[in-house]
């Protein structure tokens, strides 16, 4: 049976790829970008590395700066309205995943009209505004990815929405954009990494292209986030984390995400975590759960990343992994949900609704292991006790 496999038709990776930004535009034939991204790119200056060459190359350009994180309905709708003020033939964004996904919105309706709900899964996109998308962060692997994820500011829902038409026609992967990226920030976006290649590597849906590029991209990861938290000048580390992220985002784009995901989604929704950060509190226990279903892939992952010997049988490879994961997440300093401030109550009395919400985004059903209702309850609730 054949893998459907999708990629941006241009991806330039590696330092200074960023300033190929007018190349690309003529590569592609468009001439008049829309440049979405958010308020600190634009005060820290990242925006007007982008502009500036633009405006030297006499290329017309607007700007939206607004992005939020974790981008919602209106959000989306603020930024639809830029485009549909202006004369624009692309979109152009710059920014961590919240800016990316946020840019595939509008690219979706700018050409379809509607609203954000009529595309979710399992409602396919085909087709939408083309996009260059220019990652600031080595986690969400969204420059190479078929899917974004909106809130619906109506109902708190996390909207997995996917399709051919929100894959970037280009991906400019420059690791000199994250070198100012905050340790709390660096660690979550390398954990949602790790989600990624781990998650893609034990799906129902892997294949043998997804099989290779998650196994590279775990095993940088496991060998090179401590560093890169550590020494943020680290020149080496941070390269290591792009490419590892972005081989994460090609992984999972094409074998999908398992139950981690799905349960984070309404974590995010619900409690606004940082979508990194939620990954990063399920990972562990989620992963010691989900072990049972596929337990020489996740044996073989232990060994990839280290944490288990060659030699170390299938069983104790296991407990090794999920040791590991637990030991990355305390060196890491990853809080829970009570120490990141959620309300026990509130926590206790939505989890019946965010096992609903986790089940209906379609991405437990890849999972190695098959969860119900009840399974995501009880994981939901040793993760508050963890």
């Amino acid at each position: 049976m054949s893998a459907s496999i999708t990629l941006p038709r241009i991806l330039r990776i590696g330092a200074g790829a960023s300033s190929e930004l007018v190349a690309v535009l003529g590569e592609l034939g468009y001439a008049r970008p829309l440049l979405i991204t958010d308020p600190f790119m634009v005060q820290q200056g990242f925006a007007e590395r982008m502009t500036s060459p633009l405006a030297a190359a006499g290329i017309p350009w607007g700007l939206f700066g607004e992005c939020v994180p974790d981008p919602t309905t209106d959000s989306v709708a603020a930024a639809l309205a830029e485009w549909q003020a202006g004369d624009y033939d692309c979109l152009v964004a710059l920014g961590g995943g919240s800016s990316l996904d946020t840019a595939k919105a509008v690219a979706v309706l700018a050409r379809h009209g509607g609203q954000m709900r009529d595309y979710k899964v399992p409602a396919a996109v085909h087709s939408a505004v083309p996009m260059i998308a220019i990652p600031t962060t080595a986690g969400t692997g969204s420059e190479v990815t078929r899917a974004a994820v909106i809130t619906d500011t109506d109902t708190e829902e996390k909207m997995l929405c996917m399709g051919l038409g929100m894959v970037p026609e280009a991906a400019l992967v420059d690791f000199e954009l994250t070198l100012s990226m905050p340790r709390r920030l660096t660690a979550d976006t390398g954990l949602d990494s790790l989600c990624h290649a781990l998650e893609a590597y034990v799906s129902r849906k892997a294949n043998p292209f997804t099989d290779g590029v998650a196994l590279s991209a775990m095993a940088t990861i496991a060998r090179t986030i401590r560093t890169a938290c550590d020494e943020p000048d680290n020149r080496a580390a941070r390269e290591a984390m792009m490419l590892a992220a972005t081989q994460g985002g090609m992984a999972f784009a094409n074998a999908s995400v398992t139950l981690i995901h799905g349960m984070s989604r309404p974590v995010g929704a619900h409690f606004h975590v940082p979508h990194g950060l939620s990954n990063a509190m399920l990972l562990p226990e989620v992963t010691a759960w989900s072990v049972s279903g596929a337990p020489a892939r996740y044996a073989h992952c232990a060994r990839v990343m280290d944490m288990a010997a060659a030699g170390d049988s299938d069983e104790l490879a296991l407990e090794k992994l999920i040791t590991g994961l637990r030991q990355l997440n305390a060196d890491l300093e990853v809080p829970g949900p009570a120490a990141w401030g959620i309300d026990a109550g509130r926590w206790q009395s939505l989890l019946p609704l965010m096992a609903e919400q986790a089940l209906a985004s379609g991405s437990p059903a890849n999972n190695p292991r098959q969860p119900g209702a009840e399974d995501i309850v009880a994981l939901y609730e040793k993760v508050w006790a963890a």
